[in-house]
């Protein structure tokens, strides 16, 4: 384990200012998701979801970015797994987009809402038959007997349905993150690294610096 102490490389970015940062943090994290896309990273829609419910033991992991708009960021999942159990009991999450590639990550603070049933429609049926089969088929978050259970239960789906469309199951539908707060950090020379974080004043947002 020692050699973790030696780990280490120099960033060599350019600089993220006040002066170049858009006014808008939601273009500002468009532009940066744009970049990710641009630079060939894969899954640059990947981002790490944390919520802790009311015993306040925050839980981590890996969801899809499906949409960003002025009214936040969407993400879709099983309303009975332990994320959704955990936003029902406390709304208040983060994301953080890890872009190494770029020496650059994107920390968002705010609050998930469940989005419309229509919206959840229009995106489930626009997903890859094998995906919709897989939300039916999977109890998210439960403990199962084995693989060879959920690859049954994956068979006897495509069976039922094989001759009409696979609906929405009412436990899966998507969220909305509501931002309160973005954080964009650029890597920097001598760890002297970029961190400007936008955050709701009377309605408006506002530009300060952090120190790295």
């Amino acid at each position: 384990m020692n050699q973790l102490l030696n780990f280490r490389r120099e960033y060599s970015a350019t600089e993220f200012s006040e002066e170049n940062a858009l006014h808008d943090p939601f273009q500002q994290f468009k532009n940066w998701l744009n970049d990710a896309v641009q630079s060939g990273i894969e899954d640059a829609n990947a981002m790490v979801l944390s919520t802790a419910g009311k015993d306040l033991k925050p839980k981590s992991r890996i969801v899809l970015l499906k949409n960003v708009n002025s009214e936040g960021l969407s993400f879709f999942t099983n309303y009975n797994s332990n994320k959704a159990l955990q936003i029902e009991e406390n709304p208040n999450v983060s994301l953080l987009f890890p872009w190494q590639l770029l020496d650059r990550q994107v920390r968002i603070e705010g609050t998930a809402e469940k989005v419309s049933p229509e919206e959840s429609d229009e995106y489930f049926i626009s997903r890859p038959e094998g995906s919709r089969i897989g939300a039916w088929a999977s109890p998210q978050s439960r403990i199962i007997p084995s693989r060879k259970y959920l690859e049954e239960i994956e068979q006897e789906l495509k069976a039922k349905f094989i001759a009409r469309s696979l609906p929405r199951p009412l436990y899966w539908g998507g969220y909305r993150v509501i931002p309160e707060l973005f954080e964009f950090w650029q890597g920097r020379s001598n760890r002297l690294h970029d961190r400007l974080e936008y955050y709701r004043n009377n309605g408006n947002w506002k530009i300060r610096r952090l120190a790295p």
